[in-house]
């Protein structure tokens, strides 16, 4: 979890953080390597059945009722209400909030969402009594220009190291070839790594539908994942953030329908959603050129601020680095621009 993401959050995350990075090692296909980091926290490691579980101890500690083990099998929107079907019961709704992932049943059922690029990932863990601990202390590994629209990562966790690739839909057949061979190009063999899994990132695009009446969406069943990185944990904080908002509007009076979520979700993202699809455009088009610029101590120290959440838009950076900002925008124009559609207007 980013800082960013942590500090949307109302509590603290330290319980379930396993290890604190502060040093990112960028590679471009396993050869150039550099490190980044100004000893300040970049990232939080955990894993995601403990972040998962101690969220829902924090909800349920406010009030929320929680119901493990049920199944939603559908959503009927009914004008300003909704019907949603919970373990073959019907339960009537002034409001329903969609957060069931990019395979759940509310964005079909909902006929929200929708228009979502999509990529693919797999990764897998390797405990440290396989692997040498230190190599891996405190700092995260990214390979650019590895697998085709992606990148390949390794990860410190409490008790483990996780290993992963992603790219593009198209590699998903070659996913299991890529996480080998990163693999070997860190020590450790694919054979040996545990708890192998695959998943599907969905990165909307500017004409999905976030909020209709009485329903909307949020995290990956919106398709709200950052698509330089594949992390969606902060933009499904701030998603759930402002749902809460939009939903207390609704039940207390202010608004009759939620449809104000997705337009004012929309544009608290542009900047973010604007410039990552830049980059992403400009790495995958022109690699060598687009790490020379973004590995540059400059331009992360940009990347820094962005991720601790001292930054919300590229758009206010100023000084030296403003000009290799401008030239990595020049290279995603190359490209074909497909951050333009996010672009903000204000």
């Amino acid at each position: 979890m980013t800082g960013r993401a942590a500090r949307l959050l109302p509590f603290s995350i330290d319980p379930v953080v396993e290890e604190v990075v502060t040093i990112a090692e960028l590679g471009l296909g396993y050869d150039k390597r550099v490190e980044r980091g100004s000893g300040k926290p970049l990232v939080y490691m955990t894993q995601r059945k403990r972040l998962d579980a101690y969220l829902v101890e924090q909800a349920a500690a406010v009030g929320v009722e929680f119901r493990d083990g049920t199944k939603v099998s559908g959503v009927e929107p009914n004008g300003k209400s909704a019907t949603v079907r919970v373990n073959g019961d019907r339960i009537a709704a002034r409001t329903v909030v969609g957060a069931d992932g990019i395979n759940g049943v509310s964005a079909r059922a909902l006929e929200l969402g929708g228009n979502q690029a999509v990529g693919v990932a797999l990764e897998g863990n390797l405990s440290y009594g396989r692997i040498d601990r230190e190599r891996f202390r405190g700092r995260l590994l990214i390979d650019f220009a590895t697998v085709p629209g992606g990148y390949a990562w390794v990860f410190p966790k409490g008790d483990h190291v996780n290993f992963g690739v992603g790219g593009s839909t198209e590699e998903g057949p070659r996913l299991r070839e890529h996480l080998r061979r990163l693999c070997e190009r860190h020590g450790a063999e694919l054979e040996e790594l545990g708890e192998l899994r695959g998943f599907r990132l969905p990165m909307r695009l500017p004409s999905s539908c976030l909020s209709r009446g009485p329903a909307l969406l949020v995290g990956d069943a919106a398709g709200l994942v950052d698509p330089v990185s594949g992390d969606g944990m902060y933009e499904g904080i701030l998603s759930g953030s402002l749902a809460t908002r939009a939903v207390l509007d609704v039940l207390e009076g202010r608004e009759e329908t939620l449809d104000p979520y997705g337009p004012r979700l929309t544009r608290q993202l542009a900047p973010l959603l604007w410039a990552s699809w830049s980059i992403k455009a400009a790495l995958d088009r022109f690699p060598r050129t687009s790490f020379a610029l973004a590995q540059t101590q400059l331009v992360w120290n940009v990347v820094e601020r962005i991720l601790q959440g001292d930054l919300a838009d590229v758009r206010l950076t100023r000084g030296p680095a403003r000009p290799l900002l401008k030239a990595l925008a020049l290279l995603a124009r190359a490209a074909g621009d497909p951050g333009r559609a996010f672009r903000p207007t204000g």
